[in-house]
């Protein structure tokens, strides 16, 4: 296989660029066909994705976290056409090097990264769902993984001010700090035959069990089973929820009496309040109103 690494420099918080000598020594040694590029500003991963597609790569790699990958996806789709006609976006591998890397763990890659780059070139592939998301008026735009909205939005913005700490040491301080800080917002939650309107400290529209690090919003949710799982808490007090941040790491808050679960393949959300969300660990918005969500069942391939 012909392989182009786009490899985000600044992902986990800098643990990018000190990987790269790793990559190349592992992948030389394994005797891979490569090349390895590196992204220089936000948004060059799209672009870095549409050009390696077009001169015919046959797998093109985000090493970084989930923005590196959520961007690459949204260059494969684009360069393929994919998002325009349907057709499956061809091929989409990872290197986990960011501060998150949920994605890469829901789909089956290894966390450390030796095994990781084994993985891609003895691995197989697969076929994953691709899920889109419309925030009021703006153009749509496609994720992997999860959109969070409120308590997961502002815990990345305020993720964003760490800059050395990366992986649970990053998320975990700032759930805490998170839990004193949110205020629940109105939401009008619809899905299927079902409608409820409530306040809300978060909802999780996922595609992936794992997010944030380490936290298991949806455990049961599968990358390719053609629906999205759905996590809404209600509103309930500060020491409530700092009591359920343990049974998101390991997916037990699912049974409790302020947590809704769902399965669905439409969701809308909408407010009247300012929505904070993020998508695949990146700002989505913080004064959104109307989030309109689908998904489209095994439209990406991927190499793990």
């Amino acid at each position: 296989m012909a392989i182009k690494i786009i490899l985000n420099p600044i992902a986990g918080r800098g643990y990018g660029a000190r990987s790269e000598s790793v990559i190349r020594q592992h992948l030389q040694e394994a005797g891979a066909d490569f090349d390895l590029v590196r992204t220089a500003y936000p948004g060059h991963a799209v672009e870095l994705a549409q050009q390696a597609y077009a001169d015919g790569f046959d797998v093109i790699v985000a090493a970084g976290g989930d923005g590196t990958a959520h961007e690459v996806l949204n260059g494969l789709l684009v360069a393929s056409g994919a998002a325009v006609n349907g057709a499956i976006a061809e091929t989409m591998g990872m290197l986990p090097v960011g501060s998150g890397s949920d994605f890469a763990h829901n789909v089956g890659i290894p966390g450390e990264l030796k095994a990781a780059c084994d993985r891609l070139t003895r691995g197989h592939s697969r076929l994953v769902d691709v899920c889109r998301v419309k925030v009021d008026d703006a153009t749509p735009r496609f994720f992997d993984n999860t959109v969070n909205v409120g308590f997961g939005g502002l815990v990345t913005l305020e993720a964003r001010k760490i800059k050395w700490v990366r992986g649970m040491a990053l998320y975990l301080p700032v759930v805490l700090k998170t839990v004193f800080l949110s205020t629940p917002a109105q939401m009008t939650i619809e899905y299927d035959d079902q409608s409820m309107t409530l306040r809300a400290p978060m909802v999780c529209v996922a595609n992936g069990a794992r997010e944030g690090g380490g936290f298991f919003s949806t455990p049961d949710a599968q990358p390719d089973d053609g629906a999205f799982d759905v996590c809404i808490v209600r509103d309930i007090s500060r020491l409530a929820m700092l009591g359920l941040v343990p049974h998101f790491m390991d997916g037990s808050h699912i049974d409790r009496d302020a947590v809704v679960m769902a399965r669905t393949h439409h969701i809308v959300i909408t407010s009247p309040d300012a929505l904070v969300a993020h998508v695949d660990g990146e700002m989505l918005c913080t004064e959104a109103h109307r989030m309109e969500f689908d998904v489209f069942p095994q439209k990406l391939r991927v190499w793990c």
